[in-house]
């Protein structure tokens, strides 16, 4: 059985700029095609725009509220949203409230630094 706290993982910064920690993947678990990490922006903060070639991903917003841009399309998002962005898929999410926009990511195949793409 493998149980993470969040509290306890480390907070880094990714490529697309968020800062995130990682409550399961391959580097604090034996998990193998996936991983689920908790990322915050500040309010006003975005992420680059960028893509994955390889990850399949999908946001859980837990606080805060952004605007959502896939391949053109832009949604505003809240608390509860779950956005699903395909492996290809330009992305970029900001924080538009008052205070930061935290997520749950999870990213199968798990996240990593190489698979980011800018522009």
């Amino acid at each position: 059985m493998t149980i993470q706290n969040l509290n306890a993982q480390a907070p880094f910064t990714t490529k697309d700029g968020s800062t995130i920690r990682s409550i399961l993947d391959h580097t604090n678990a034996p998990v193998q095609r996936q991983s689920l990490a908790e990322a915050s922006l500040p309010p006003g903060g975005g992420t680059a725009r960028h893509f994955h070639k390889l990850s399949e991903e999908i946001y859980f917003l837990l606080e805060g509220t952004g605007v959502m841009e896939i391949d053109g399309n832009t949604r505003t998002v809240a608390p509860g949203d779950a956005i699903l962005i395909p492996p290809g898929a330009w992305h970029q999410i900001t924080a538009t409230g008052p205070a930061h926009l935290r997520f749950l990511c999870c990213c199968a195949p798990a996240y990593d630094h190489e698979d980011t793409y800018f522009a």
